[in-house]
């Protein structure tokens, strides 16, 4: 099981970035996939979370109207759209799958990827 991140970089105040989530190693359309952030000294939080057939997101209300949580179950690929952002969205971002089944909970994590605004 994999999920490779990619997308994070510096971008000034106002600006846009796009993050993208590749899955491999399990049915990815069977799976809820959400964003999470850490930024250093706070605790990991929920960004965006989208169900498996991408009929229902919801987001932190630091984020919505911002940020938009979309994925491609044909590429395996769960994607983060942030616009107008704001120093404090400067964090590590992880996405993560997650499937509940009446016998065990599958719960899977990426390594992350940084995202810096700052001018």
């Amino acid at each position: 099981v994999q999920l490779v991140e990619s997308g994070g970089g510096l971008v000034q105040p106002g600006g846009s970035l796009r993050l993208s989530c590749a899955a491999s190693g399990f049915t990815f359309s069977s799976y809820d996939m959400s964003w999470y952030r850490q930024a250093p000294g706070k605790e990991r939080e929920l960004v965006a979370a989208i169900t498996s057939a991408g009929g229902s997101t919801n987001y932190a209300n630091s984020v919505k109207g911002r940020f938009t949580i979309s994925r491609d179950n044909a590429k395996n690929t769960v994607y983060l759209q942030m616009n107008s952002l704001k120093p404090e969205d400067t964090a590590l971002y992880y996405c993560r799958a997650m499937r509940l089944s009446i016998f065990k909970k599958f719960d899977y994590w990426g390594q992350g990827t940084q995202v810096t605004v700052s001018s």
